[in-house]
């Protein structure tokens, strides 16, 4: 089992502390949202370097994932911890030392998600509204220093911020390559007649530009339908060819 949490850098208070068989990208995103539907959207983020919070440091072979599309769309700005330097993000560790040293001291253990979340619950009510805690003036409490000053929005305009990425491929049997975007694995058609041939993607956020490594010739431009698995060639440009039924 394990715990995702956001925490409040301001206040140390705990936005919600979740338990989870196993953190996925798509768990991120979902207590993501769920935290800014509660408490509104932040300013900035800080993340450690693992690949459900960003995918920076994977050479942008996957394009941005889950959460940096949606950090980008809300206009927060991400940090990250520098790899090797997991005090970066001290607050946090320190949270996590403190949750862990708490359930260990519980006469009962969690032996289901759902006996560990309920644990978590109580946790959170006695950290944020009864602990004082040393680090924050006058050793209040979370939820004190929390509701004490005004939160701050985002500011920074983040929709020129494009993602630029080169991936190459071969076309598969079938007629198509795959790029991954947001997370989520796209099959793009390009023909049977280009199958086997080496390709390099030019990937500018949804616009993706498709051409033959080995004599640069254009394959596809297309813009991604985010919504849609496979991304179909479609009819060519230009007007429609007219069917003729001639009559017996």
């Amino acid at each position: 089992m394990e715990i995702i949490t956001w925490l409040d850098d301001h206040s140390r208070y705990a936005l919600a502390v979740t338990a989870h068989t196993r953190i996925t990208g798509a768990i991120v995103l979902t207590t993501f949202r769920e935290t800014v539907a509660q408490y509104g959207v932040p300013v900035s983020t800080l993340t450690d370097n693992g690949m459900v919070y960003t995918t920076r440091l994977s050479g942008g072979k996957g394009g941005r994932n889950g959460l940096e599309t949606e950090l980008r769309k809300l206009n927060v700005t991400q940090k990250n911890s520098r790899p090797n330097h997991p005090t970066t993000c001290g607050k946090v560790e320190r949270f996590q030392q403190t949750l862990k040293k708490w359930l260990r001291a519980q006469p009962v253990q969690p032996a289901t998600l759902t006996e560990l979340q309920g644990m978590l619950d109580a946790f959170m009510q006695y950290y944020n509204q009864h602990r004082p805690h040393r680090s924050l003036p006058h050793s209040c409490t979370p939820a004190v220093a929390y509701t004490d000053r005004p939160k701050a929005t985002p500011t920074t305009d983040r929709s020129t911020d494009t993602h630029n990425r080169v991936r190459t491929d071969r076309v598969d049997d079938a007629g198509s390559v795959t790029l991954r975007m947001n997370g989520r694995l796209h099959h793009i058609g390009l023909g049977r007649t280009h199958a086997r041939t080496p390709v390099m993607m030019l990937v500018q956020d949804l616009q993706i530009t498709v051409i033959n490594a080995a004599t640069g010739e254009l394959i596809r431009q297309l813009t991604l339908d985010p919504t849609r698995d496979y991304q179909a060639r479609g009819l060519p440009p230009g007007p429609r060819p007219k069917t003729h039924n001639p009559e017996p």
